[in-house]
């Protein structure tokens, strides 16, 4: 059940900003994670920006949990000194965000199986490889039906058929690097109000694999919200996949945007997320 708010009311403030839907088409879209081969466009999604109320959720934080909006904010202290130190990263945060993580959801077991740096530069072209990535700005979910098992298949193969037995999710921590962020903060959409046919499978092809991702096709229902100002010592949970299908959420889509009100002198955008596959126990 979606989020009930009376933006046009005042309920709870507001920014109208674009955000990038995929325009509807015949075939399967798909896009290169890398230079494509000759003659190949790199992406064959073409996107359109939509104009959309975007309601400030601090007021009403407590409301936002992952089984009912795809989503949720928390405090999460971290002893990170340089997220752009990979090594750091993973001997320090891993295991902070492992331990929150199974904490606060009340997993058996959590494995992390990446982590992405991002930073905006302004004119940069989002390229993987080596570097920090640009913000995601597009609508999406990072996993689909499909991807989200393989995801057990490909990181723990031998354990997949016992662990694909019980629940399991897809998370990612989402954190900025340096605050209060101001610049090109993250848009989450209620995952209640988007209906299953606005989810759109799309390809994404590695030199070695095939991935798949959702995009999101515009809908007036879609509610969405976003946490001005986070802090470093804040994080935000956002559902990819969840093999749960008793009525909660299963999946957030979120994207980048460009926040009318952000100064123009602030710092640009600094981010980390983590992706982790969450196991309970049948």
């Amino acid at each position: 059940m979606a989020i009930h708010y009376d933006i046009q009311g005042g309920t709870l403030p507001f920014v109208t900003a674009e955000l990038n839907y995929l325009v509807p088409m015949r075939d399967k879209p798909r896009t290169y994670a890398y230079d494509p081969p000759p003659g190949e466009p790199k992406s064959t999604a073409l996107s359109q920006a939509v104009q959309v109320k975007i309601a400030n959720g601090r007021p009403i934080r407590d409301r936002f949990t992952l089984d009912r909006a795809g989503f949720a904010l928390v405090d999460q202290p971290t002893t990170v000194r340089d997220f752009h130190d990979d090594e750091e990263v993973r001997r320090s945060y891993y295991p902070e965000a492992i331990a929150f993580i199974r904490s606060s959801l009340g997993a058996d077991r959590v494995l992390i199986f990446d982590h992405t740096v991002r930073k905006r530069v302004v004119g940069a072209a989002d390229v993987r490889g080596d570097g920090p990535r640009q913000p995601a700005s597009r609508v999406h979910v990072d996993q689909t039906l499909r991807s989200g098992p393989n995801r057990v298949r490909e990181h723990l193969p031998d354990e997949a058929d016992a662990l694909l037995a019980g629940r399991v999710q897809v998370i990612n921590l989402w954190r900025p690097i340096k605050g209060p962020l101001k610049d090109t903060p993250l848009a989450m959409c209620d995952g209640g109000s988007v209906a299953q046919k606005d989810l759109v499978a799309s390809d994404l092809i590695y030199p070695n694999r095939q991935g798949e991702t959702y995009s999101v096709t515009y809908h007036p229902n879609h509610k969405w919200f976003y946490f001005p100002d986070m802090d470093v010592n804040e994080a935000l949970l956002l559902k990819c996949y969840d093999s749960a299908s008793d009525g909660r959420t299963r999946f957030g889509p979120h994207t980048a945007f460009v926040d009318p009100t952000t100064p123009p002198n602030a710092p640009p955008r600094e981010s980390i997320e983590l992706r982790a596959l969450v196991f309970h126990h049948a």
